[in-house]
C-alpha cells in the first residue's frame, strides 16, 4: 500500500496495537474480498555444495535438437527449460526411461548405479556419485567426489546425455538437476528458478532477529530450514535439525505409550492429543501419564492436530478428507467439514473466530467460534493467486495478523488473514506490533477502507486506503494515555482506541522480517547479499519517535532540506551495545516515517548482527542485519 506522494511502500509486520474491534463483515462481504498471496523466500536450498540444490527429482532428459531440457520431479510434475536458467511447467508427455547401459558396460562402478552409453567407449554412470568411463566401463573416473563426499549431493536416480554433445551431461537426483558441460569436470546446477520445494511443516514465522522456519524434504530426508530476515539466496539449515529430530523422538514416545504409529500429536499446557496413521484420536489431560479411549473413525490418518494455547479443550484434527473439533478436551470429536471438497487435509490452524485448512485442492477458511457448539461452517477457498497444487501446510503469525500456506514445490506463502476483515484491527504500520503508539506514528487499520478519521476536534489524516487495509497518521498534537478515533466506513461510524505514549519507537521491517535499514552512502538496503562494512554510516526508517522540532503538520511529507529533528533522545544498539548516531529526523519526503543515521564501530565481527533503537526508555523492535570488518 502506497502513502499519498510518495513512492515507498508502507510495511507491515508482526504484532498488534488495536485495543477494540467492531464486527463489520457479512457473508457477501467476505465472499467479495479475495486474498492477496506473496511468495516468500524461493524454492532453493544452501546444503554448501557445489551450488544451490532443491527437492527430489526422478527423471532428466533433452529434446531431440538438444535445445530444451526436461525434468520430472519426486512430485510428479514436469518441467522444461530453453536456457538452462529458467523453468516452465511442460505439458510434453514424459517419454520412456532411456535404456541403460548396464549390460553393456565391463563392470558398474557401484551397486545399483544407472549407466548410460555416450559413443563406443565412453559411459557415464550415477548414483552415489558420478562416473565416467573411457574404455567400456573396465575402469572408472568419480567425477563428483571431494574427500570421499559427492560435490553435488548423493542419490542420483537419473542421467542424461545431450544429443548435441557427449561433453554434456545432466543428472537428477535427492539434490535436484546438476550440469556439466566438460564431461563431469566442473558442475553447476540447474536449480535456482526450479518450483521443487517440499515445505512438509510450517514451524515459527519470523520474530524479531529470526525468520520463517520450516520443516522439508531436502537431500533425502527431512531437514530444518530458515529463510533468514534479508536472505536473498535460499533457504538454510538450521540448528542441525533439532525440531526434526525432535518430532521424531516424540512420535517415537507416543508409539511406544500407544501401541500404534503415531502420524501427528499437539501439546499445550497439560494435554497431549495424538493422532494415528490409521486415524485413532488420543488425549490426555495429565502430559501423557493416562489416555482417554480413543476415537475409533477410521477415514484417513491422521495429518494434523492444533490445540487452543488458552483453554486446551478446544482442539481441531484433520483426518482424511474431515476436519474435526473438540471444546471438551476429546470426549466428542464434531465433524465441521460441511461444504469442504473431498479431498485429502494435510494441516489446520485457527484463531477464536475463523479455522484454516490446507488440502490437496488448496487453502480453504470459515468463519465460526471455536470455542461452542454450532452448525457446521461454510468454507471459503482462499487459493486463488496460488499455484493450482496440494497445501501441506498452514499456519497463522503469533498475532493471527497473517497467514502461511506451503505450497508443494513451490514454496512458502503470506498473505493478510482473511478473517481480519470481520473486525476492525489496528496494527502498527512498522512490524505489526501491539506496542502502543506514539505522536505522529503511522498505523494500519485493516478490515475496511477508511474513508476519513477524526479525533474530537484533530482531523487524523487517511494517506492510503483499499479494501484490505488503510492507513492513517496519529496527530503529532495527540495525547494523553489513550488515542480515541471516530472512523467513517462505508457510510457508517466507527470508534476504535489504542494506547497512546510520548514515544513508542518501531523500526520498519518487510515481510520476512528484513529491515527497512540502507548505507547511508549508495541507498542500497542492506541485507545477506549486502553486508554493511565497518565504519559506514547506515540509515534506519522507523516510526514512533513523538515530537520534531520545530513542530511540524500532521499528514505533510517532510521537507527534503532540514527534516525536524526528533526531540526524544534517540539511540542505536547494535548487539546490546549503543553507536554512535549521527542524526535523527523526520525521514525527508515522507509522511510518518523517521530518519535515524548511525556510524558502525570501525572494528565488527563478521556475520548476522542484532540492531535496535531507543527512545528514552522505549525500545523498538529487534532486528537483523549483516556485517563486514
Amino acid at each position: 500500500m502506497r502513502q499519498k506522494g510518495t513512492s515507498m511502500k508502507s510495511p507491515v509486520k508482526k504484532r498488534m496495537l488495536a485495543a477494540s474491534a467492531m464486527l463489520l463483515a457479512t457473508a457477501g462481504l467476505l465472499s467479495a474480498q479475495q486474498v492477496e498471496w506473496r511468495r516468500v523466500g524461493n524454492s532453493a536450498i544452501d546444503l554448501s555444495l557445489a551450488g544451490i540444490t532443491t527437492g527430489s527429482v526422478s527423471r532428466v532428459w533433452y529434446s531431440p535438437d538438444a535445445s530444451r531440457l526436461f525434468a520430472q520431479m519426486g512430485n510428479g510434475q514436469t518441467f522444461e527449460t530453453s536456457d538452462f536458467e529458467t523453468w516452465k511447467q511442460s505439458a510434453l508427455p514424459v517419454p520412456a526411461p532411456a535404456p541403460g547401459a548396464e549390460g553393456r558396460a565391463y563392470r558398474t562402478p557401484e551397486p545399483g548405479s544407472k549407466v548410460r552409453l555416450a559413443d563406443s567407449r565412453r559411459y557415464y554412470a550415477a548414483g552415489k556419485f558420478v562416473w565416467r568411463s573411457e574404455d567400456g566401463g573396465r575402469s572408472w573416473a568419480n567425477v563428483t567426489a571431494y574427500k570421499n563426499q559427492s560435490i553435488i549431493g548423493e542419490g542420483h536416480s537419473d542421467i542424461a546425455i545431450s544429443p548435441a554433445s557427449i561433453d554434456e551431461i545432466t543428472v537428477g537426483g535427492t539434490t535436484g538437476i546438476w550440469r556439466s558441460l566438460d564431461g563431469g569436470k566442473s558442475w553447476s546446477d540447474v536449480n535456482t528458478t526450479l518450483p521443487n520445494l517440499s515445505i512438509k511443516k510450517l514451524l515459527a514465522s519470523p520474530t524479531g532477529t529470526r525468520g520463517f522456519r520450516v520443516i522439508a524434504e531436502a537431500a533425502g530426508q527431512r531437514r530444518d530450514l530458515e529463510w533468514a530476515p534479508g536472505e536473498r539466496l535460499a533457504w538454510r539449515p538450521e540448528n542441525n535439525g533439532t525440531a526434526s529430530r525432535a518430532e521424531l523422538a516424540a512420535r517415537g514416545v507416543l508409539a511406544d505409550a500407544l501401541k500404534t504409529s503415531i502420524s501427528s500429536f499437539a501439546a499445550s499446557g497439560d494435554f497431549v492429543y495424538a493422532g494415528s496413521e490409521d486415524g485413532r484420536l488420543w488425549v490426555s489431560p495429565d502430559r501423557g501419564k493416562t489416555w482417554g479411549t480413543p476415537d475409533q473413525a477410521r477415514n484417513g490418518s491422521v495429518e494434523s492436530i492444533w490445540v487452543d494455547g488458552k483453554d486446551q479443550r478446544i482442539a481441531l484434527a484433520v483426518r482424511g478428507a474431515h476436519v474435526l473439533r473438540t471444546f471438551n478436551g476429546g470426549l466428542y470429536w464434531e465433524d465441521i467439514s460441511s461444504n469442504l471438497p473431498a479431498v485429502t487435509a494435510h494441516g489446520v490452524v485457527a484463531e477464536p473466530n475463523a479455522v484454516y485448512v490446507a488440502t490437496d485442492a488448496g487453502a480453504y477458511w470459515a468463519a465460526m467460534d471455536i470455542s461452542i457448539a454450532g452448525p457446521a461452517p461454510q468454507w471459503r477457498p482462499i487459493s486463488m493467486g496460488l499455484p493450482s497444487l496440494r497445501v501441506n501446510d498452514i499456519r497463522l503469525d503469533a498475532a493471527g495478523n497473517q497467514i502461511f500456506a506451503a505450497v508443494e514445490g513451490y514454496g512458502l506463502y503470506a498473505a493478510p488473514a482473511p478473517h481480519l476483515r470481520l473486525s476492525l484491527r489496528v496494527l502498527n504500520s512498522a512490524d505489526f506490533s501491539t506496542r502502543a503508539a506514539a505522536p505522529g506514528s503511522l498505523v494500519s487499520v485493516f478490515g475496511a477502507s477508511i474513508e476519513a478519521a477524526r479525533s474530537g476536534s484533530l482531523r487524523v489524516p487517511v494517506l492510503a486506503a483499499t479494501s484490505e487495509q488503510s492507513q492513517i497518521q496519529v496527530p503529532f498534537e495527540a495525547s494523553g494515555s489513550t488515542f480515541s478515533m471516530a472512523l467513517r466506513t462505508g457510510g457508517k461510524e466507527v470508534a476504535v482506541g489504542f494506547a497512546l505514549e510520548a514515544v513508542s519507537p518501531a523500526v520498519f521491517v518487510e515481510q520476512d522480517g528484513a529491515p527497512k535499514v540502507y548505507d547511508a552512502e549508495s541507498g542500497v538496503p542492506i541485507d545477506a547479499m549486502n553486508p554493511a562494512r565497518a565504519g559506514a554510516k547506515i540509515q534506519i526508517l522507523a516510526t514512533g519517535l513523538g515530537r520534531v522540532r520545530p513542530d511540524w503538520p500532521t499528514g505533510l511529507a517532510a521537507p527534503l532540506e532540514n527534516a525536524p529533528q526528533v526531540v526524544a533522545n534517540v539511540r542505536v544498539m547494535l548487539d546490546g551495545t549503543p553507536i554512535e548516531m549521527t542524526r535523527a529526523t523526520l525521514a525527508p519526503g515522507y509522511i510518518g516515517y523517521y530518519l535515524i543515521e548511525a556510524k558502525l564501530p570501525d572494528v565488527l565481527n563478521t556475520g548476522a548482527a542484532e540492531l535496535s533503537i531507543t527512545a528514552q526508555d522505549s525500545e523498538s523492535n529487534r532486528v537483523r542485519i549483516y556485517l563486514l570488518p
